[in-house]
């Protein structure tokens, strides 16, 4: 009996090619109105005591074919916990995801999913909290919400935003690490930190992007990280609605939370390049980066992005546009698909655990660091 595939869910993206018994050949679905692709997300029925072999045979025009090289597929049996397939290999332009499977259903992605519901369930749970305010910032062009959380009564505005990049999952986990440790009434670090700053935090800047099952754009294929000189209406009212909200608060602090599909690291990048550069506002950056890397074993600062040349500095993407409006200490942190090389994990890889707990040191950075700001 042949197995059978599905993605017709919240965030899914595969699309079936042929079946042969426990075997099938795939290929992932481009984002809408874009040439990009990379996420993918389905199950397995007909799964149970077999070993499954799954060929997505269009991974070598993915967006990121260096991502595939020692990369292993999340696999689940009950969509709550992941772990990493028994095998992926990449090679001749296929990537072959090889996994014995425990039961009838069984789940492959990416990375771990957060889906839309989760997302729902997560802003109804914090948005009832004391101390907590919710608003929507505008709307996507699905006229999905773009939901803002507001923790903190400090003179002191900071940004914490998500999933521009929507199959870049691993962020919005973040934001729920970042969250609990915000709302820990009994953490002395946390109300020192709420009393010298307000924050701001956009779990899923790209709603449409995320339901829709897309690596990196939003319903009308836009990037929205290359929208925050002119966003529009038209084509980025997520990134409209952000900005113009960030322009009654101000920004102090600003983090953009990512995945990158290559590196095998966690790591941040800077707004070196922007015209209004100096030497105080970059020390903090610097600062901030190198405590978090002394912090935990789980963050590193050999591996990254190059800096910009002088002046160059790309000002649609946020990090640079909110250095250079507000003199912000922007970044934008980058998590991996792959796993932190320097301290991995051989069960899990780089996990939604290792997520939340990643955003519970950035916040220790911060309180350690925000009188400087």
């Amino acid at each position: 009996m042949n197995i059978t595939l599905s993605a017709a869910f919240d965030g899914g993206n595969i699309h079936v090619l042929h079946t042969d018994g426990a075997s099938a050949d795939l290929e992932i679905v481009k984002d809408r109105e874009s040439d990009f692709y990379q996420w993918f997300y389905f199950r397995v029925a007909g799964a149970k005591g077999r070993t499954l072999t799954l060929r997505i045979m269009n991974a070598a025009g993915s967006a990121y074919p260096l991502g595939w090289p020692g990369y292993r597929a999340r696999v689940s049996n009950d969509r709550d916990s992941w772990l990493l397939a028994d095998a992926t290999d990449y090679a001749d332009g296929v990537l072959t995801i090889t996994h014995r499977a425990a039961g009838d259903l069984v789940w492959f992605a990416y990375f771990a999913p957060y889906t839309i519901e989760r997302h729902n369930a997560l802003i109804a749970r914090y948005a009832g909290m004391d101390g907590v305010a919710h608003r929507e910032l505008g709307r996507s062009i699905d006229g999905q919400p773009i939901d803002c959380l507001t923790i903190g009564n400090g003179p002191k505005p900071v940004w914490l935003y998500a999933r521009q990049h929507p199959g870049e999952t691993m962020a919005e986990y973040w934001v729920e690490g970042a969250l609990e440790r915000l709302t820990d009434a009994a953490d002395p670090i946390t109300a020192a930190l709420l009393a010298k700053a307000t924050f701001h935090i956009v779990p899923n800047a790209n709603p449409d992007g995320s339901s829709r099952g897309h690596l990196r754009t939003n319903a009308a294929g836009v990037n929205l990280n290359r929208e925050w000189k002119t966003p529009s209406l038209d084509k980025s009212p997520e990134v409209l609605a952000i900005r113009n909200a960030m322009d009654i608060t101000g920004v102090t602090f600003a983090m953009d939370v990512h995945g990158d599909e290559a590196i095998p690291a966690n790591f941040i990048a800077g707004f070196e390049g922007i015209p209004s550069w100096t030497d105080a506002q970059g020390d903090k950056f610097y600062a901030f980066r190198d405590a978090l890397a002394a912090h935990t074993p789980d963050f590193q600062t050999k591996l990254g992005y190059h800096k910009s040349a002088p002046g160059k500095a790309n000002l649609t993407m946020s990090t640079n546009q909110l250095a250079e409006r507000f003199g912000a200490v922007a970044m934008t942190l980058e998590m991996p698909f792959k796993d932190h090389d320097t301290n991995p994990d051989p069960v899990h890889g780089w996990s939604p655990e290792r997520c939340r707990t990643l955003a519970h040191s950035c916040l220790e950075v911060l309180a350690q660091q925000i009188d400087g700001y």
